[in-house]
């Protein structure tokens, strides 16, 4: 008796796939084989690799072959909710990437491609729900990227190449095992004084006395209006897909349309 080799999946036709193309919000093709029971990579859908969007998310597919290359128009590519143990380094070569959605599967540090720097449009990045202990210095160099999701790992560190990114607006980096003195440092980065200098008013002269009640006046202007830190922060692009996942995909889809 042949020993078993798990689920074999629904098989994907041309015709299917042809038939489960999209017309996005901003006119862009978008392939939908989300929540298909895919178990591998459908090789017929290499014909239609000038689609702008592949959705293959919430299927069973534990490899992505190195042919995703050939996707070169691919903007948004979401791969979250499968089983990948690894990812290709062609994918670096999808340089008019702004989206990638890898979140809830079992990637880990040693097979996250370096290669993933390469892309230099990308906006937001789910890493979250998988096995990563660390995150590669190098992701520093995406200096486009605006979000970052990175929950639910085994991280004790996040790199200040990756903190200190100029555009990062969002990082999701709850539920990692960080040190507790090191926690809240990680999760809301912030740029510190390095000097203090402390004088009385009465030896300030008229002009720097006025230039410090105003910056004073900013401060106590910019603490009643940042909400407290002990307010639940919302990451609407950066969610857990299993307890939050819509039937409709284009909820998950990016709404910034300047991007």
């Amino acid at each position: 008796m042949a020993k078993g080799k798990g689920p074999k999946g629904k098989k994907i036709t041309l015709k299917m796939a042809k038939n489960s193309i999209r017309i996005s919000f901003d006119g862009g093709r978008r392939l939908d084989l989300s929540k298909m029971g895919i178990t591998t990579f459908p090789k017929c859908i290499l014909k239609l690799a000038d689609v702008d969007e592949l959705d293959l998310s919430r299927n069973m597919l534990k490899k992505i072959p190195n042919s995703i290359e050939k996707f070169q128009k691919l903007r948004w590519l979401d791969l979250h909710s499968n089983q990948l143990e690894e990812l290709p380094k062609t994918v670096g070569t999808l340089q008019n990437l702004f989206y990638l959605n890898i979140c809830n599967n079992k990637l880990t540090t040693k097979n996250l491609p370096e290669e993933l720097n390469l892309l230099k449009n990308l906006r937001i990045l789910n890493l979250g729900l998988n096995c990563l202990d660390s995150i590669p210095p190098t992701l520093g160099a995406l200096k486009e990227l605006k979000e970052l999701g990175l929950f639910d790992n085994f991280l004790t560190t996040i790199p200040n190449s990756v903190k200190r990114l100029p555009k990062l607006q969002k990082l999701n980096a709850e539920r990692n095992p960080f040190p507790k003195s090191k926690k809240e440092e990680h999760i809301y980065p912030v740029k510190r004084i390095e000097s203090l200098y402390l004088v009385q008013e009465k030896d300030l002269c008229s002009s720097c006395l006025k230039t410090c009640q105003e910056e004073r006046d900013k401060l106590n202007k910019f603490k009643n209006t940042v909400p407290c830190p002990s307010k639940k922060l919302s990451f609407p692009l950066l969610l857990t897909p299993n307890s939050t996942a819509m039937d409709n995909q284009e909820q998950w889809r990016l709404k910034d349309e300047d991007l």
